[in-house]
């Protein structure tokens, strides 16, 4: 019997996927816990609006992250932070302190965790920082430490 799974079956199928099982396992247990459904023609149907919006809106999170690298490399956040002599700094200016200051300079929401900066800026001046804003997109900020 083929059976469209609606959830993932440790073994058997993956969500989505479109399967030949035996009729038992189907009856029994697949289709009385809702795990997947009969993979008639309405259902096969709607299985590949399904994949086609999904396909649809990964398009657009790519493209929008396109964009977003775009406005990004445009754009200069200026983060201010104690300093002593030599331009260095007390401590570090980190990821979530950038992203703070991006979402009230600019109103753009970057998660902080997208941030490749390992350790922080540690000297005042200006700083390149990639941010990886989708698994193809990478973009970089620029990024001003001023004294306060």
């Amino acid at each position: 019997m083929k059976v469209i799974f609606t959830e993932d079956v440790k073994g058997k199928g993956k969500k989505g996927e479109v399967k030949d099982v035996p009729v038992g396992y189907a009856n029994n247990f697949l289709l009385k816990k809702n795990l997947a459904v009969e993979a008639t023609p309405g259902n096969l149907k709607q299985l590949e609006q399904q994949n086609k919006r999904k396909e649809e809106e990964k398009q657009q999170e790519l493209e929008d992250a396109k964009k977003l690298k775009e406005r990004l490399s445009e754009l200069e956040v200026e983060v201010t932070a104690k300093s002593g002599e030599g331009g260095k700094l007390f401590g570090s200016v980190s990821t979530k302190q950038i992203a703070e200051a991006l979402k009230d300079q600019h109103d753009i929401k970057v998660d902080k965790r997208k941030m490749d900066l390992p350790n922080g800026i540690h000297a005042l001046g200006y700083t390149n920082v990639p941010i990886k804003l989708h698994k193809e997109v990478e973009g970089t900020l620029r990024v001003h430490t001023v004294e306060k």
